[in-house]
């Protein structure tokens, strides 16, 4: 069932919100499909992963989010940036190693952060920003800032002791954090049945967490469960743990084309056609006359011009300097 199906009425007020919704949900797409690209045209060094199908995920979560909110990402982190409010060119020349990106080229697609919007960066290490993001809303409450953190991981990060230990002390000290497991069915190469025993919000239930599951392709209902939480985590009644239901259109990582021996293409193709996040906002907006198909096709096209500037931009940027190559590394003496 399509998301203009279940969905409320609109409301004339949030049009505005609506299709901003709609435009940060495309301008991930149009980022992956281009990050993509770069790959396979052999531009980009190293390995990335693409969120491609999850963006309602990132986009209901951080629209509820202020800038000096903070938010940790995982290896499949560019959409959480993009959401978190970072700009094409400085992502792209991340991902290129040039010195303009956001860790002047150094960290690349798995560790790319963008501290002034409150990311804290993406984690190669399944599981390994929840200590990160719980610092986090250790610090906004000691400090009294209203700040809220929210983590976002994978269902593979399940099997990670650190996640138990950090959702532990967060319930005892009752943190403003939201713990955001993205099920996309698959950890890696392997399906989420066969890896997590059990249901997946009981994992925070034992810890008497409050948890709550959501579809992750429908970007409305996703927002309006972020919203509440991020209120109530603000008043000092969290933490709190999610569970969003979605989908990765392509495999674990660029490089994994061929992956039929773990999900068939049928499956694939269900998803895109009936379960698409942006395509099926987009039927809701038109059916709720919030904007007309010509209106959307717009926006779209607006969308993948900025992505493909930006593209050009950081293909053309410089690299940084060699003397560079020991800056920012630290160790401990």
């Amino acid at each position: 069932m399509s998301l203009s199906e279940t969905a409320a009425p609109a409301r004339p007020e949030n049009a505005a919100t609506y299709l901003r919704l709609y435009r940060q949900m495309a301008k991930i797409r149009a980022f992956e499909d281009n990050a993509n690209e770069l790959y396979l045209s052999g531009k980009m060094p190293g390995l990335t992963h693409m969120y491609s199908g999850q963006e309602a995920v990132a986009v209901g979560i951080c629209e509820a989010l202020t800038k000096d909110d903070k938010i940790t990402s995982t290896h499949r982190g560019h959409g959480h940036c993009v959401a978190k409010g970072a700009e094409f060119k400085e992502m792209f020349c991340e991902l290129l190693g040039k010195a303009e990106g956001y860790c002047r080229g150094k960290g690349g697609s798995m560790h790319i952060a963008d501290q002034d919007n409150g990311n804290l960066g993406a984690n190669a290490i399944v599981g390994g920003s929840a200590g990160i993001a719980t610092g986090a809303a250790l610090a906004a409450k000691r400090l009294g800032t209203q700040g809220v953190s929210v983590c976002f991981f994978g269902d593979g990060a399940l099997g990670q002791g650190l996640l138990y230990e950090v959702m532990n002390m967060a319930a005892l000290w009752k943190l403003p954090v939201i713990y955001a497991c993205e099920n996309n069915l698959y950890g890696e190469y392997t399906k989420v049945e066969e890896m997590a025993a059990g249901a997946l919000a009981a994992r925070a239930k034992a810890f008497g967490i409050e948890t709550h599951e959501v579809d992750g392709q429908d970007v409305l209902a996703v927002n309006r469960l972020a919203e509440d939480l991020v209120e109530r985590a603000r008043k000092g009644e969290g933490p709190f743990f999610v569970v969003l239901h979605t989908y990765r259109y392509h495999g674990h990582h660029v490089g994994d084309i061929n992956r039929t021996y773990y999900r068939s293409k049928e499956e694939e193709a269900d998803w895109k056609a009936n379960r698409d996040p942006i395509t099926n906002f987009g039927k809701w907006l038109v059916a709720e006359k919030i904007a007309t198909p010509e209106e959307l096709g717009q926006l779209g096209e607006d969308v993948a011009r900025e992505a493909k500037a930006a593209v050009d931009y950081a293909l053309a940027a410089p690299y940084p300097p060699a003397d560079e190559v020991d800056m920012h590394v630290y160790v401990a003496a």
